[in-house]
């Protein structure tokens, strides 16, 4: 019998910057400031007897991994209609899998905390946001969007006090 990949598994989760490990439904979850990223599926009914971890993936990438390589990854019960991928763990390419696991950290981290780590290369589409607007430049936008009428001219839009009466 194989070695348990629980303690290579959990190393790996573990040196994410502030994840923490929980027991959960009787198998090892891993966290970051309590937010689930990945579980542990040890041999038993949900794995095909197979040791899998479950983890966050982003938007698209779980039908995409599924399809190209099904001797690999697999749709987990539960989480899978989420968009979670499960990883078998007795065919991981252990490198490719510590990717994978930062990537799922990062989607679940804080902002400012997914920052600190560093990118192995592009940061999954889901945690990227558009940078925000400042407030002077959204009170000049306001200000170009207010429709300028003549002299005289009435505004369309909310009716004059009078026209309310």
């Amino acid at each position: 019998m194989p070695p348990s990949p629980l303690p290579k598994l959990r190393k790996l989760c573990l040196s994410l910057p502030e994840a923490h490990e929980v027991e959960t439904w009787g198998e090892p979850t891993f966290r970051v400031r309590n937010k689930l990223f990945a579980m542990y599926a040890a041999v038993g009914h949900h794995t095909a007897g197979r040791p899998a971890v479950w983890l966050k993936a982003a938007p698209g990438n779980q039908p995409f991994m599924v399809a190209h390589r099904p001797e690999r990854f697999f749709v987990p019960p539960y989480v899978g209609p989420s968009g979670w991928v499960g990883v078998w763990l007795d065919a991981a390419d252990w490198d490719e899998l510590r990717e994978l696991l930062a990537d799922a950290w990062r989607l679940t981290a804080p902002k400012r905390l997914a920052a600190q780590l560093p990118d192995t290369d592009a940061a999954p589409a889901a945690r990227k946001s558009p940078a925000r607007a400042s407030k002077a430049t959204k009170k000049a936008a306001a200000k170009k969007s207010v429709r300028k009428t003549a002299p005289g001219a009435k505004r369309a839009g909310k009716p004059s006090k009078r026209a309310r009466r």
